[in-house]
């Protein structure tokens, strides 16, 4: 009975609550007027502040140091919508952080090491993404010469075939054509636009695009019928491409495999047997002797990559 009667007082007090809170409504919140008026500049909390003057001094220091350029080149190149000074907050923070935990770890070695990695870690991010947008761009460019072509025969000028190509493509080759559009109508040269367009895709294929292009605005001729024929010439590529990386995909699978195993098994002989390494790890005949397996190592892969690397 007892029971029957706490659980009944409960019951009494979560209704009474929930009878007050509906009766009591939502409470008003009050905005002062100056957020009503679109001029006055927004709000900005301390950490957006501090973010932002961070953002302004690494500015300052690219202006003076003369290398906002490159780096701002090789994010275009990327495909990244980024700020050169912003790339340069987020790789110091990184080197900071990795800094910092390397301290607290190891000591003040790791941390140089770990502050060494992060510029490191962010040219690779940059370069791999480079290479995927540049890849994405040759494979996509066969499909955009066809829509291209058509265009061209259904009577459009070039520059509607290729504002064709910006609205009926994909990333990235959607977002380059947009931007020679763009360009273009603002009254910049065609073929220059179209120049930087295979510059920063690295795209070979693409530059001979531009060639016939161009030659077609000074001489005339059938550019659609040029156009189908670079198509073909570039599908025939493409095959020749894939099947060399197919023949040549055992030796790069072997390369990986002889690079990563002697790594493998040093790291389960150190969690299985730790005293078995201590003659290398120990002395100063077995570091030398490591030093030398790891430049032996490196050496190999580098040799390796020349090897089964295919260059059109």
């Amino acid at each position: 009975m007892a029971a029957v009667a706490w659980a009944g007082a409960l019951c009494c007090a979560v209704a009474l609550g929930i009878v007050v809170l509906l009766l009591a409504g939502p409470r008003r919140t009050r905005v002062p007027l100056s957020r009503l008026d679109p001029s006055a500049p927004a709000a900005r909390g301390r950490l957006s502040a501090v973010g932002e003057g961070t953002v302004a001094l690494a500015e300052r220091a690219l202006r003076r140091l003369g290398n906002s350029r490159g780096i701002e080149e090789a994010v275009e190149k990327a495909g990244l919508q980024v700020r050169p000074a912003d790339v340069l907050v987020i790789t110091g923070g990184g080197a900071v952080a990795a800094g910092a935990l390397g301290l607290l770890l190891s000591g003040p070695l790791a941390a140089l090491l770990l502050v060494a990695v992060a510029p490191a870690a962010a040219v690779l991010v940059i370069g791999r993404r480079q290479r995927r947008r540049q890849k994405l761009f040759r494979e996509q460019l066969d499909d955009s010469l066809q829509l291209m072509s058509s265009s061209l025969r259904a009577g459009h000028s070039v520059l509607r075939a290729l504002d064709a190509v910006s609205r009926d493509t994909e990333i990235p080759t959607s977002v380059e054509f947009s931007r020679v559009v763009n360009e273009t109508r603002a009254g910049r040269d065609l073929n220059t636009a179209l120049e930087e367009v295979a510059a920063r895709t690295g795209s070979d294929d693409f530059a001979w695009v531009v060639q016939a292009i161009a030659i077609h605005r000074e001489v005339g001729g059938n550019l659609a019928e040029v156009l189908d024929r670079v198509g073909a010439t570039i599908r025939e590529r493409n095959e020749l491409r894939r099947e060399a990386l197919a023949l040549s995909a055992e030796g790069r699978v072997s390369g990986v495999v002889l690079l990563v195993m002697p790594v493998a098994v040093v790291l389960v002989l150190m969690s299985v047997a730790p005293g078995y390494l201590a003659p290398l790890t120990g002395t100063g005949t077995g570091r030398v002797l490591l030093a030398l397996s790891a430049a032996l190592m490196v050496g190999g892969a580098v040799w390796l990559k020349s090897i089964v690397k295919v260059r059109f």
